[in-house]
């Protein structure tokens, strides 16, 4: 007797259907599974046995085929325990409903028959959806990540038992709804503020610059000058998400099994350690995963120590920072993620961490200095918008009792800026100014004669790159934007060419 339903999986960041046909016919007892599944889905032979044993239906004592098809596409996961279940039952009548075409089923089974929550559920709905499928059966844990989408039904179930029962039409279950805009406004987390912050305006200053344009962002200064506590205080200025982008980044952190709640709602702010390796931060695996780039997407990328990550692992963001995206080739797969990330990263300006430091005396020589500037590569140093010193705090900030500029101030001269890029962009698909193209610069960045007079001059005298020179104009575009001008003016070109710190000082070794 053969038997089908239908499931979902997860290739890349998108999800596939997947028709699970069992045959069971009369020959010596075997339970195999074909059509190109890991080592999980091939596991699946004893939790669907035992999970059928235990929840008080009939296993056969027979020759048991289940084929996922497509057959040509690798799967993982345990997903397929669920519907792999039911196709038995079905085949030995023990699920009598007519409608199991009409469902996508989806779950992993323990050994006594409980349904258990997988990774990557919010992408196979959205296919499921897509595909004209709005009746989803999935674990209870699952149902309110399935339930974002609107206009699916989404039927929770605890166990094996409680599913056959709902296929047989021996239970009702209320398809799961989900509030939204609950979940999209959420009550606040607890987040670091730029109001505990002594000083600093000027790097301040930067940040903001870098928020409201989605710039990527390096800070230069000697040990303890507060690089680190005011890159973690970044996310509390950064633009709020639209709800396309809290999607494409739940999907992202659901395939990679790091989703804590429905719907992520605040920027990610991801900061791996120097020890970490290429595949860690681009992605890997059989099947790759998503890796640090795509875990702060639409976010942040800190690097703190950037001179103590191996150069093949800086060199790795180079691809990833100018497309926006990572792809990575297996020989079971070829997957590309999103990786549109602002990176910010943090460095002392040489080995001993006090050159140009005020108060501190620099040890290093000439040549030292420069072979360690030198691990940061040219091309990578092109791809940093703004490059900004953070000096020392001096003890007259710490101790007057003037308060600091909180973070919500700040956000709301982010968001304005962003808004204004939101309108000027419509229907561009370009949502930061950080994402203009080469031949958009000529219509958005336009100078007048005066400010290209001041940007020739710092051309020449830095002898910065072509890549250098729009940077410059995106982060000019920003701080218009921010004043509130639709003109680029002369002191935004200004103050935007002082912010390549390392073109004016550090690199001339």
């Amino acid at each position: 007797m053969i038997a089908k339903t239908l499931s979902s999986f997860v290739f890349g960041m998108d999800g596939y259907i997947a028709e699970v046909e069992v045959d069971i016919s009369n020959g010596l007892p075997m339970f195999e599974i074909v059509g190109l599944g890991d080592t999980v889905v091939k596991e699946s032979r004893e939790r669907v046995r035992s999970a059928i044993k235990n929840s008080g239906f009939n296993f056969p004592t027979k020759r048991i085929v289940v084929n996922l098809a497509p057959a040509d596409t690798k799967k993982e996961g345990p997903g397929f325990d669920l519907p792999i279940a039911i196709s038995i039952l079905k085949a030995t009548e023990q699920v009598t409903s007519e409608k199991l075409s009409e469902f996508i089923i989806i779950g992993e089974l323990s050994l006594d028959g409980e349904v258990k929550p997988v990774n990557g559920v919010l992408p196979m709905v959205i296919s499921a959806y897509e595909k004209g499928f709005d009746n989803i059966i999935l674990p209870l844990e699952n149902a309110k990540e399935a339930s974002i989408i609107e206009n699916v039904k989404v039927y929770p179930v605890s166990n094996l038992s409680e599913a056959v029962k709902f296929l047989n039409g021996e239970i009702s279950i209320e398809p799961f709804n989900v509030d939204k805009n609950e979940l999209l406004y959420d009550s606040e987390e607890e987040q670091l503020d730029f109001s505990d912050v002594r000083g600093q305006e000027n790097v301040k200053r930067a940040l903001e610059i870098a928020a409201a344009g989605a710039h990527n962002l390096l800070m230069i200064g000697p040990p303890g000058s507060g690089k680190t506590m005011l890159a973690r205080r970044i996310p509390s200025i950064l633009p709020d998400m639209t709800f396309e982008e809290c999607l494409e980044v739940t999907k992202i952190y659901s395939i990679a099994g790091l989703l804590k709640k429905p719907l992520i709602t605040k920027r990610p702010f991801r900061a791996p350690h120097h020890s970490t390796s290429s595949a860690s931060l681009t992605g890997g695996g059989k099947i790759p995963k998503p890796g640090e780039v795509s875990l702060a997407h639409y976010g942040v990328l800190f690097l703190d120590e950037l001179t103590e990550f191996r150069k093949d692992i800086l060199e790795c963001l180079r691809q990833p920072l100018e497309d926006k995206f990572v792809t990575i080739s297996r020989v079971n797969a070829t997957i590309t993620y999103p990786s549109n990330f602002m990176l910010i990263c943090s460095m002392n300006p040489c080995p001993c961490g006090y050159y140009g430091d005020p108060t501190h005396e620099c040890r290093c020589s000439t040549y030292q200095i420069q072979k360690y500037l030198n691990k940061i590569s040219g091309p990578l140093l092109d791809r940093i918008d703004i490059h900004v010193e953070v000096m020392p705090v001096k003890y007259d900030f710490l101790v007057e009792g003037r308060e600091s500029e909180d973070s919500n101030k700040i956000k709301e001269r982010v968001n304005k800026a962003r808004q204004i890029q939101l309108e000027r962009y419509k229907d561009k698909g370009i949502y930061f100014n950080s994402q203009l193209s080469a031949s958009d610069l000529n219509t958005y960045c336009k100078l007048n004669k005066k400010s290209k007079e001041i940007l020739k001059e710092a051309f020449n005298r830095l002898k910065l790159s072509a890549r250098a020179y729009g940077k410059i104009l995106k982060v000019s575009r920003t701080i218009a934007d921010l004043d509130g001008s639709e003109e680029i003016k002369e002191y935004h070109v200004a103050e935007a060419i002082q912010y390549r710190s390392l073109d004016r000082k550090y690199w001339d070794y």
